[in-house]
């Protein structure tokens, strides 16, 4: 019992010490410390009931008999302590995401105060981790928006499940993650969808060609296919083609602000050039923004030329940089006429996608923007933070329902022959 003691408590202060200080200089270390980073520091709490399980099972069972187990309870005690740090981190969330959106939208309106969720509802939905989708949200699933030869492209749609078929509902849109080449609708994005869906939006989280076998641009290609099946089909399920949010997390992130900032980009749409593919708001979760990374955000090779250059782009950026320039939502944003509100939330410790290169997106999109540029800075946050319910992740969600709103009201309040009192 006492190797037990040892061998729990120096691997939770390992995992804990990875989790506060990820690496980032090469892709294998910023892969793994990402995940482990991404477990310990999302799960605080779960994390200490099960190590402080374990530890009572090897003191129990006679660990502290040895020195060996006296060293492991020493460690499992540093690594509680960890813990606790990020429990309180995670407690920095919500005057992160006021700050933000009291900022940021300050000249725009504002965003609306939220009634908080019972106590109870919040706790359980922490504690079970697995996303529960409403009962009062349906959702459909696997309709067909697209057929590339023979593989068809499929979409869900969630809505409340009282919605009038003529509501006219907002529209948001997610794209899912996984680095271009893992991921579908069903994984990402539930907390989001959920909760907008709850408050009256419909919802559609789309699938997409990804890599290897699909070669960039086929993936955005497909988001602009799966807008066109919103423009004329979203109004059946009691949406409102005229006002749509797109989102998404990492690579969806990417996806859905280049989508943003290429509306109506007849190199992404030639076999629909007559749809408008222009959306009214963005929401990147740890987002990538820029393919071509001049700056050396990535601290390693490993993304450029591995990730895009062998297996979603397919070139060399020596060959053609102008190409990956195009893929860049950063270097997209000269040419985009008005881009829309964006939202755009980040963790201080993302391994994969590094803060700074999305404040670099922010910094540039505000200076060539007269719409609102939201960015939320969340203190310890991994990436992929908001998968599963988690202290943070509820704050985070719950502030892009508030600035979905707050769009959304200013575009009734704005647009011609929209009733603003609907």
């Amino acid at each position: 019992m006492s190797t037990l003691l040892l061998a729990v408590g120096l691997g939770y202060a390992l995992a804990v010490a990875i989790s506060l200080w990820p690496p980032r200089r090469f892709g294998t270390a910023a892969l793994v410390g990402w995940f482990v980073g991404w477990l310990i520091g999302e799960l605080p709490l779960h994390q200490l009931a099960v190590l402080a399980s374990l530890t009572i099972v090897g003191v129990a069972g006679g660990g502290l008999d040895a020195p060996a187990g006296w060293v492991g309870v020493g460690l499992a005690a540093a690594a509680a302590l960890g813990l606790l740090r990020h429990v309180r981190l995670a407690g920095h969330a919500p005057a992160a995401v006021e700050r933000a959106l009291d900022g940021d939208l300050a000249g725009h309106g504002g965003a609306p105060a939220l009634a908080p969720p019972p106590r109870w509802r919040r706790a359980l939905d922490v504690a079970l981790v697995v996303p529960l989708r409403p009962r009062r949200v349906a959702r459909i699933r696997d309709l067909v928006y697209h057929r590339v030869g023979k593989r068809a492209l499929r979409l869900d749609v969630y809505r409340r499940r009282d919605l009038p078929a003529d509501a006219a509902a907002p529209v948001f849109v997610y794209v899912h993650g996984g680095a271009w080449v893992i991921g579908n609708k069903g994984q990402q994005g539930r907390l989001t969808v959920h909760r907008l869906a709850a408050a009256g939006w419909v919802c559609v989280s789309i699938n997409y060609r990804l890599s290897p076998r699909a070669t960039f641009p086929d993936h955005i290609h497909d988001v602009k296919r799966a807008l066109r099946w919103v423009r004329e089909h979203v109004a059946a399920h009691g949406g409102d083609p005229r006002f749509v949010v797109i989102g998404g997390g990492s690579a969806g992130a990417h996806l859905a602000s280049l989508a943003a900032l290429t509306p109506n980009a007849l190199e992404y749409q030639r076999d629909f050039p007559e749809v408008d593919t222009t959306v009214q708001g963005c929401v990147g979760y740890y987002g990538v923004y820029d393919f071509a990374d001049r700056d050396r955000h990535h601290r390693h090779g490993a993304f450029r030329r591995l990730l895009l250059e062998r297996v979603v782009m397919k070139r060399r950026f020596d060959d053609a940089p102008e190409e990956f320039d195009k893929a860049s939502p950063r270097w997209r944003i000269a040419g985009a006429a008005a881009p829309p509100p964006f939202m755009l939330l980040h963790g201080d410790r993302d391994s994969l996608a590094p803060a700074p290169a999305a404040r670099d997106f922010r910094d540039h999109l505000r200076r060539a923007s007269s719409a609102p540029v939201v960015w939320v800075e969340l203190p310890g946050a991994q990436h992929a933070f908001e998968i599963f319910p988690s202290l943070r992740s509820d704050v985070a969600v719950r502030g892009v329902e508030r600035f979905c709103h707050a769009i959304h009201a200013a575009w009734r309040a704005a647009a011609p022959g929209v009733d603003a009192t609907r």
